[in-house]
C-alpha cells in the first residue's frame, strides 16, 4: 500500500506458507514476484490465482498480469539506441519527479518532497513545485534549483535552494516587500504541489494539488490553474468542468499547442485504477467535459502521467500494459498501437513522467535502484546509431600445378554476384588484391578465372555479421570480410582428389553427405565449359580383385550419372572404375592407410584450345 510492494515479496510468502487467510494475498505475491523480475514465478502465482481466486476483480487483473509477465522475455531482448543519465544536481534522497519546461523562461520546473515538514501518508516530506535554469539545456547541466512562486516575477524561482543534498530549504518563499504581501503562492506548506504544465506562451500553468494528511481533512487530488497577468499570477484555483469530487484528478499535461489537456484521474466510469482522460479548451476558454481514452490505451490497471511529444505523440506510464516491474513507460504508435519503450528506459522500478524534450530525447522520473533515494529525475536521449560499412578485401593467386606454388595475379577480373543476379566486377591491382563495398544482410558469389586455370570461386555473406551497437567502438565503423581466390593451373591427366565421397558397405549409392560434394564438382564443369574430365573410384587392397574391380566402377558410374543429373552433357565426363590397382599407399596396413586408398578422383583429359589463352 505504500508502493514497496518489491520489498513485500518475502513477507507475502512467509504468509502463504504459514496458511494465512487472506484470500487475495497470492495476487499480490505475484506482484511482488514480478516487481523483483522473477517473471516465470509470478506468471504461475497469477495463473494459480486467475483459477483459484474469488474476487472478480482481482481474477481480471491476474488473468492479465500473467499475460503480461509472460510478454516480459519479448520486451527484454528488444533492442534500442537510448541512454539514461540521472540528474544528480537536481536529485535528493526525497522524491523528485514529474519535470516540464516552462516554454518563454526555458526553466526546468519539477515536483520534490525535500521540504523539510513531513507528510502523514507516506513519512516523506510534502510535494512543493522547484526549478532550475540550466546554463547547458541541451545537456541539462549547470544551474541552480529554487522554490517555484509565484511572487517572483514572472513566475520564475526565487529564493535558492541547496540542490542533491537533502536539506531543507523554505517551503515557500517569504515576500520580497510589502507590495509582494499577500500575493498567490503555488506551494502551500501542508499540502502537496506537483505536476506542473504550461500554455505554450507560458502564462498559464496548470498543476496538481493534494491533501494535508489529516484524519478528518483528506482532500482528493485536483487540478488548479493559475493565469500570469498584470505582471504576477493569479491565485491558483481549480479548473472547471474537469475536476471530479469523488476522485483524484492529477498529473496534467498540455498539448504542444496548448488545445487539449491530458490528465489522470481515478473517477467510476473508467476501465479500473487510474485512466487517462482528455479534454479540449473552448473558445470560451473553458475546458470541455473530460473524454476517457478508450481500452486500447486504459486498462484494469493504472495510467499515469501523459505526455505529449513535439509530434503530438502520446507517451504514457502504466502498470497494466505488458511491462518490466511496476509502471513502465510507454507510447502510442500512430496505428494506435500500444509500444512499451523498452530498456534502459523501463526498469523493475516505477518509470514514470515522461516529459519530451525534442525528437527521442525528455526527461522521466524513476524509483528504480542506484538513485539517490525515492524518485529520481532521469535524462533519456536515444544515441546516434552506429553505422558499419562492410568491405570484401581479397587476392587473387594462381597456383602451379606441379610445385603448388601461388604467385599474386595482377590485372585479373573479379566478378561479384549478389543473391538477385546483380554483378559488378572488380580488377586487381599488381599484388594481386582487390577491395569492393558490400551491403550488410547480404550474400555474395565471388569468381575469378584466368585460362588455363580452374575458376576460384568463394561466397561470402555480411547476413548476421554486424555486431550490437553496444559493440562498435566508433559512429561511423568498417568491417572487412577477407577473401581469397585461388586459381589452380590445369594440368592433363593429373588426378585431383574429390573429398568427402563416401559410399555404405558394399554400395554405389549416392549418399546426401556425398551429394553435397559432387556439387561442388558439377561447379566446376560449369565454371570450366571448356575441359573434359575422367571421374575414378578406387578401393582398397581388402576384398577380391574381380569385386572390387566390379564395385569401383559402379560407384564411378553412379557418381557420373548424378553428375549427368545437374546438367552436365554425357560427352564430358567418363566414369572409370580402377578397383584396387592404383593405391596410393601400396602395402596399406592401418585403417587410416586403407581410407586414403578408397577415394574418389577426377582429371582433366582434354582441354580445349580456348581455356589455354
Amino acid at each position: 500500500m505504500s508502493n514497496r510492494i518489491e520489498q513485500a515479496e518475502q513477507y507475502y510468502k512467509a504468509a502463504l506458507d504459514g496458511g494465512v487467510k487472506n484470500a487475495d494475498a497470492p495476487f499480490y505475491y505475484g506482484l511482488a514476484l514480478k516487481a523483483n523480475g522473477k517473471y516465470e514465478e509470478a506468471a504461475t502465482q497469477l495463473e494459480q490465482y486467475a483459477t483459484s481466486g474469488t474476487n472478480r476483480t482481482l481474477v481480471a487483473r491476474a488473468e492479465r498480469e500473467a499475460q503480461n509477465a509472460k510478454a516480459v522475455p519479448g520486451l527484454v531482448a528488444m533492442r534500442n539506441n537510448n541512454e539514461v543519465t540521472p540528474l544528480d544536481q537536481i536529485n535528493t534522497a526525497s522524491s523528485d519527479f514529474s519535470a516540464t519546461i516552462k516554454p518563454d523562461t526555458k526553466e526546468l520546473v519539477f515536483a520534490s518532497g525535500r521540504d523539510g515538514k513531513k507528510y502523514p501518508g507516506n513519512g516523506e516530506g510534502f510535494n512543493h513545485l522547484y526549478a532550475i535554469k540550466f546554463d547547458d539545456a541541451e545537456k541539462m547541466t549547470g544551474g541552480t534549483v529554487m522554490p517555484y512562486e509565484s511572487v517572483a516575477m514572472g513566475g520564475g524561482a526565487a529564493a535558492p535552494a541547496p540542490a542533491a543534498t537533502g536539506t531543507t530549504p523554505a517551503p515557500a518563499a517569504p515576500a520580497k516587500n510589502d507590495k509582494d504581501a499577500g500575493k498567490p503562492v503555488f506551494n502551500k506548506p501542508n499540502m502537496h504541489q506537483a505536476s506542473a504544465t504550461f500554455s505554450p506562451d507560458g502564462k498559464m500553468m496548470i498543476f496538481a494539488r493534494s491533501n494535508d494528511g489529516s484524519k478528518k481533512g483528506l482532500l482528493s487530488v485536483d487540478l488548479y490553474a493559475s493565469y500570469f497577468r498584470g505582471g504576477t499570477w493569479t491565485e491558483p484555483e481549480l479548473v472547471r468542468g474537469v475536476n471530479n469530487s469523488k476522485a483524484d484528478d492529477f498529473s496534467p499535461v498540455l498539448s504542444p499547442d496548448g488545445q487539449t489537456l491530458y490528465f489522470a484521474s481515478s473517477r467510476p466510469g473508467g476501465q479500473g485504477g487510474n485512466d487517462l482522460y482528455k479534454s479540449t479548451l473552448g473558445a470560451n476558454n473553458r475546458f470541455s467535459a473530460p473524454e476517457n481514452l478508450g481500452d486500447q490505451i486504459n486498462t484494469p490497471g493504472n495510467e499515469n502521467f501523459p505526455a505529449v511529444g513535439p509530434d503530438g505523440t502520446l507517451y504514457f506510464s502504466s502498470d497494466g500494459h505488458p511491462g518490466f516491474g511496476k509502471l513502465d513507460l510507454f507510447r502510442v504508435e500512430k496505428t494506435g498501437k500500444v509500444a512499451n519503450l523498452g530498456a534502459p528506459i523501463n526498469s523493475t522500478g516505477d518509470d514514470f513522467a515522461p516529459y519530451l524534450t525534442g525528437k527521442d530525447m525528455g526527461v522521466f522520473s524513476s524509483n528504480r535502484a542506484g538513485g539517490k533515494g525515492s524518485d529520481d529525475l532521469y535524462m533519456f536521449r536515444k544515441k546516434p546509431f552506429k553505422l558499419v560499412t562492410f568491405y570484401a578485401e581479397g587476392k587473387v593467386l594462381g597456383k602451379d600445378a606441379k610445385t603448388g606454388a601461388t604467385e599474386p595475379l595482377a590485372n585479373e577480373t573479379v566478378t561479384i554476384t549478389n543473391t538477385n543476379g546483380q554483378k559488378q566486377d572488380v580488377m586487381t591491382g599488381a599484388d594481386g588484391s582487390f577491395k569492393a563495398k558490400l551491403d550488410t544482410s547480404a550474400t555474395y558469389s565471388f569468381v575469378a578465372d584466368r585460362g588455363g586455370y580452374f575458376t576460384a570461386r568463394q561466397n561470402v555473406s555480411t547476413v548476421g555479421k554486424t555486431p550490437t551497437q553496444d559493440q562498435l567502438p566508433n559512429e561511423q565503423n568498417d568491417i572487412t570480410i577477407p577473401v581469397t581466390l585461388t586459381l589452380d593451373k590445369i594440368a592433363l591427366n593429373k588426378a585431383i582428389v574429390v573429398e568427402n565421397i563416401f559410399y555404405d558397405y558394399n554400395k554405389w549409392d549416392i549418399r546426401p553427405d556425398a551429394a553435397t560434394e559432387l556439387d561442388k564438382l558439377v561447379q566446376t564443369l560449369v565454371d570450366n565449359p571448356d575441359i573434359n574430365i575422367e571421374l575414378s573410384s578406387h578401393t582398397d587392397s581388402r576384398g577380391k580383385d574381380a569385386f572390387n574391380q566390379t564395385l569401383s566402377q559402379k560407384r564411378a558410374q553412379s557418381a557420373v550419372d548424378y553428375i549427368i543429373s545437374k546438367g552436365i552433357p554425357a560427352a564430358r565426363i567418363t566414369a572409370k572404375g580402377y578397383g584396387e590397382m592404383k593405391p596410393v599407399i601400396k602395402n596399406a596396413k592401418t585403417e587410416e592407410e586403407h581410407q586414403k586408398n578408397r577415394r574418389t578422383e577426377f582429371k582433366v583429359t582434354k582441354i580445349n584450345a580456348s581455356s589455354t589463352n
